[in-house]
């Protein structure tokens, strides 16, 4: 089937030293988080920012799934320690769901 992409956006508060906080500890995250990503199926993963706002491209193999990475991630202590920590920087993306974080873009061009 091949690898499948993903494109998700999420807010971090606006505040430019959370900001520079964040993109410190996504300099080099912790190799257990790293291991639970491609652990998952993710191939590939990429996140950039503007101002305060983040657009996240993940690339997965046939393995990947939602629900699979959801699972490992609520049995994973340091996955669950990371979450928590992320959320002094990060805030819903207007229209998402009440405890929602990264939320589907939909892909409208492509060529």
């Amino acid at each position: 089937m091949g690898n499948r992409k993903y494109a998700l956006a999420l807010d971090l508060v606006d505040d430019a030293g959370l900001i520079a906080e964040y993109e410190k500890y996504h300099r080099e995250i912790p190799q257990a988080i790293h291991n639970s990503i491609t652990a998952a199926g993710v191939v590939h993963m990429e996140i950039f920012r503007f101002a305060n706002r983040l657009f996240m491209l993940m690339e997965v193999d046939d393995s990947f799934s939602f629900e699979r990475k959801a699972e490992m991630d609520a049995a994973n202590p340091d996955v669950r320690a990371w979450e928590e920590l992320m959320w002094k920087f990060q805030q819903a993306i207007p229209g998402a769901k009440p405890g929602e974080k990264w939320v589907f873009m939909d892909k409208i061009f492509e060529l």
